[in-house]
C-alpha cells in the first residue's frame, strides 16, 4: 500500500512541475510577444526624425514643441511630427504627434500645458496623437 501511495505522490509532483513549467514558458512567451507588438505598432520613439518645420514655446516656459515633416519616400505620403521639449529637464524630449497625409504643422498654446497641433488639442505631457490608433 505505501508504494502505490508514494507512486502517486510521485506521480502529482511530477505533474505539478510539468503545469508549472508550461505556465511559465506560455507567460514567458506571451510577454515576448505582447512587447513585439508594442514595439512594431505603438512605439512612437521609432518614428522617423524628419526635417526641422517650426517650434513654438509654452508660454510659461515650461515646454516647447518642435514640428518636423517626414518624407517616407516615393509610395508613403508625407507625414508631421511632433515632439515636446521638456526646457527644466535638460532638452528631454517626447513625440506627442504624428499624422500622415500632412506637409506643415500649425502649433499654438491654448494655455501653459494645452497645445493645439493641426486642430488637435493635448494637454501635455500626457496626451498624444497617432493616426494610426486615433
Amino acid at each position: 500500500m505505501d508504494s502505490d501511495a508514494a507512486f502517486k505522490s510521485g506521480k502529482r509532483r511530477v505533474f505539478k512541475k510539468v503545469i508549472t513549467t508550461f505556465l511559465v514558458v506560455g507567460l514567458v512567451t506571451a510577454g515576448i510577444f505582447g512587447y513585439g507588438v508594442y514595439w512594431l505598432f505603438y512605439d512612437m520613439g521609432r518614428l522617423p526624425e524628419g526635417d526641422f518645420l517650426t517650434e513654438e514655446p509654452s508660454p510659461d516656459g515650461t515646454y516647447t514643441v518642435r514640428a518636423y515633416v517626414a518624407n517616407g519616400g516615393a509610395t508613403v505620403p508625407y507625414s508631421v511630427r511632433v515632439e515636446l521639449v521638456f526646457n527644466k529637464k535638460e532638452g528631454k524630449k517626447k513625440t506627442i504627434y504624428w499624422n500622415d497625409r500632412q506637409e506643415s504643422a500649425h502649433l499654438s498654446w491654448k494655455d501653459d500645458d494645452t497645445v493645439i497641433i493641426n486642430g488637435h488639442t493635448l494637454d501635455v505631457p500626457g496626451d498624444r496623437f497617432d493616426f494610426r490608433h486615433d
